[in-house]
């Protein structure tokens, strides 16, 4: 049985995690914001630059080539911004996933302790439930194990699949372009 002075301390220690969980939260969100008011900033000036250019052109000609020579940029700046967010997100997730693994961690610790502690305390002939309890906490560790390195792959797939995407938008971006240039070029 717990005693009020574990029962304060776990609660305790509940809360500084939640806390701690909090804070990792916010400052992913605080680096989100910091990142979508820096891309606003040079969204703006890129238009202004882009309304200026866009005003000097003379023919439909230099239209089609002002309009080629900002879809590379876009689909760049597209795929950057994608990545800044992916990144921000997964940092954010994996601090989220070491304190829950740590939590974990103590947790399972503190049950096979109670486990051990009512094993030695048993009543003669109880072996056989306390290896079962045992077996099936053990059971329950290697579960979790291969739901976290499942998720894991899940993870690192879908990085690898968001980087090919990204990459398959740039060259295609810049594929487009060229040919968009060679087309007001002719």
């Amino acid at each position: 049985m717990l005693t009020p002075e574990q029962m304060l301390a776990a609660h305790k220690a509940n809360l500084e995690t939640l806390f701690g969980l909090t804070n990792k939260a916010f400052e992913g969100v605080e680096k989100l914001v910091e990142l979508n008011m820096q891309v606003a900033k040079t969204a703006m000036g890129e238009a202004a630059e882009t309304t200026t250019a866009a005003l000097s052109v003379k023919d439909a000609q230099e239209l089609i080539a002002l309009q080629t020579s900002m879809l590379q940029p876009v689909a760049e700046k597209a795929a950057a911004y994608s990545r800044h967010v992916y990144d921000i997100a997964a940092a954010t997730s994996a601090e989220v996933t070491k304190v829950a693994e740590a939590q974990m961690a103590d947790a399972q610790r503190k049950f096979m302790s109670v486990v051990d502690s009512a094993a030695k305390n048993a009543p003669a002939g109880s072996e056989n439930a306390v290896a079962l309890v045992k077996s099936a906490v053990a059971a329950a560790n290697n579960a979790f194990e291969s739901v976290h390195k499942a998720a894991k792959q899940a993870a690192d797939v879908a990085e690898a699949n968001l980087t090919a995407l990204t990459n398959t938008a740039v060259k295609a971006a810049s594929t487009t372009a060229t040919k968009a240039k060679r087309a007001t070029a002719a």
